[in-house]
Parts: C-alpha cells; sequence; structure tokens
C-alpha cells in the first residue's frame, strides 16, 4: 500500500498585469497532514491556487527540502540554527499536536489503560514482552491483561513523531538514553515497522495485542485505542485538547533561536507527556520566488483563517503572538 499522500489542484493566482500557473509544493511531516489537507483545500477555494504536498515523513521532508525539489519542507524535529545556516534556510513553528501511544487488545478500550513513561520504554526496548507483566498490571489493577505477547510497531521511515517519541523516552528512561537515544530514526531493539503515521496507525488496527504511537489526529480518525500517561507532575492524564494545551503553554518561542524548541515532558499537573510541532522550512534564497511567495500566502492564510480547522483535529494552534513574530521572520529572512 502506498502511504503516500497528496493533495493536488492546479490554478490560477492573479498578478498585477497577467497570471500564472500556482505550483507550491511541500512534502514531509505526516504528523501535519490531517490539518494541513483541510487547510490546502480551504485555500483552493479561496485562492484558486493548489498545494501539492507529499506525507513521506520528516526526514524525507528535510532532504527535499535541502535539494531544492519542493518549495517547503515540513519536519516534527526542528533543525539546529547551525544545520539552517548551513542549507540557507530559514523555519518557523506552524501548529502544535500530541503523539499518543496506541494499543490494540481485546476488551480494552480507549482511555481504559494507563502507562508511564518507564513502562513504555521497556516495551519499547523489549525488557517487557507481555501484557499481564507486573509493571503494567501494577497501573492497571482493575484490567483483564491477557497473557500474550506484546506486538511492537515503530516507525520505518525518517520521522518526527518517532524523534519526539524517543526523544520523551529518553528523558524519561536511562536506559532507553543510553541504548537507543533520539532521533528521525533509530535502531530499535524490538518490533516492526510501519511507513509514516497512516502505516502504523493500520497495522495497530489490524494486528493484536500491538502497542505503536501516532499523532492523535490519525488515532481519532481511525478510532484506535489510546492510552493514558503518567505525566512529569505525576498525575495520569488523557489525551484532551485541555492537556494538550497545558503542555504547549510552556513554549517560550520568543526565546528559542531560530524557534529550535522540543516540548516532550513539559512541567504542570494537566500537561500531556508527548507534545510535539511540526515546523516548515522553506529556503532563504528561492529558486523560484513567485512559488515561495504563494507558498507564504497559504501559511498566512492558515495562521488567519485555519485555526477552528486545525482544533477541530485537536491540533493547537500558533498563538497571535507567536504568528506576528514568524510574520516578521518571514519579511527579515525570506527574499520573495
Amino acid at each position: 500500500m502506498n502511504f503516500v499522500k497528496a493533495i493536488v489542484a492546479a490554478g490560477l493566482v492573479a498578478a498585477s498585469t497577467s497570471a500564472f500557473a500556482a505550483d507550491i509544493t511541500g512534502a514531509g511531516s505526516t504528523f501535519i497532514y490531517p490539518v494541513l489537507s483541510k487547510w490546502a483545500d480551504a485555500y483552493k477555494k479561496e485562492s484558486g491556487s493548489g498545494v501539492n504536498y507529499q506525507s513521506i515523513g520528516s526526514g524525507a521532508g528535510i532532504k527535499q527540502i535541502q535539494a531544492k525539489t519542493v518549495t517547503f519542507g515540513a519536519t516534527d524535529m526542528p533543525l539546529t540554527v547551525a544545520q539552517l545556516e548551513k542549507d540557507g534556510l530559514s523555519q518557523w513553528p506552524t501548529i502544535m499536536g500530541a503523539i499518543v501511544p496506541v494499543v490494540n487488545i481485546e476488551g480494552v478500550n480507549a482511555g481504559d489503560m494507563v502507562l508511564d513513561g518507564d513502562t513504555l520504554a521497556k516495551i519499547y526496548l523489549g525488557t517487557i514482552t507481555k501484557w499481564d507483566d507486573p509493571a503494567i498490571k501494577k497501573l492497571n489493577p482493575k484490567l483483564n491483561l491477557p497473557s500474550a505477547a506484546i506486538a511492537v510497531v515503530h516507525r520505518s521511515d525518517g520521522s518526527g513523531t518517532t524523534f519526539n517519541f524517543s526523544d520523551y523516552l529518553s528523558k524519561v528512561s536511562a536506559d532507553w538514553k543510553s541504548k537507543v537515544g533520539e532521533g528521525t530514526t533509530v535502531e530499535w531493539p524490538v518490533g516492526v515497522g510501519a511507513k509514516g503515521n497512516e502505516g502504523v496507525s493500520g497495522n495497530i488496527g489490524q494486528t493484536k495485542n500491538a502497542i505503536g504511537y501516532v499523532e492523535y489526529a490519525y488515532a481519532k480518525q481511525n478510532k484506535l485505542t489510546y492510552t493514558k500517561l503518567v505525566n512529569k507532575g505525576g498525575k495520569t492524564v488523557e489525551p484532551t485538547m485541555e492537556a494538550f494545551k497545558a503542555a504547549a503553554a510552556n513554549a517560550d518561542w520568543a526565546h528559542a533561536p531560530g524557534y529550535y524548541l522540543i516540548l516532550t515532558d513539559q512541567p504542570g499537573d494537566k500537561s500531556w507527556p508527548i507534545t510535539a510541532s511540526t515546523f516548515v522550512l522553506m529556503h532563504k534564497e528561492p529558486a523560484d520566488k513567485a512559488n515561495s511567495a504563494e507558498a507564504i500566502k497559504f501559511f498566512k492564510f492558515a495562521f488567519e483563517k485555519g485555526d477552528k480547522m486545525a482544533e477541530d483535529l485537536d491540533y493547537i494552534p500558533m498563538p497571535e503572538s507567536v504568528v506576528k513574530t514568524i510574520e516578521k521572520t518571514w519579511s527579515a529572512d525570506i527574499k520573495s
């Protein structure tokens, strides 16, 4: 199955004295795909300009923007200032959302199961191998858990979702940090890989006694069984908009050079532990200035008119103060 998704629409956008074919191309993050597709559809209806976006994973999105084969890249792993300067790129956050563990266990419904970071790390390290392990039973004394092997599912592609998931595990588990670490790709000790949030969602839905991790919109759309998590404050929280916003409220974008900021394991009793942002990457000196300008118009539209679409999918829009800072970044960085 090909999990590459695209929104393809061609149109004409008015110029001062003539018209040109809009050809905004982007690639990368599958995390952002559900809301980006909504934005693109609304933008097409309003402006006539189309957006062709390939949902192929953050790692591939970074490579495509570096190679100048797309107008913009999207990644859930921010690039450092040094990386941005090396490739002549500008970066900004466009949306925040959450990553949730999902399971497929008979008799277990969404929100029934509780996991903490250490137990989740041990499952992905392969040191906890069955659902009735004492550590899981201690967290879930009322659940009737099977004595069945845990089928671990992870991403097979270069993934910002993996980056944030592995970053979280590195913060809560010394063993994970020393043995595996963080990255868009890691050496998984156990499990099978699937491509994209789409692929992991499909695999979990089809595999009994499985566990995986996906962006929350995919769990919601595919009616997957998400778990609760114990957060940094020691509180058990559900994946809700309130919990996502509580974590996102800690983001100090104004003092983050290049907007480099990671939102996992944030403090606060209500904070969801695996919250993340998607970042857009564009060349400061684009090869096609017209397409670059059109892409900026698209993201300006998303910031101005896309908040409700984002919230409907349980993403967190960027605060107005941050949007104003981002617009200054566009003016200062991108020559289009």
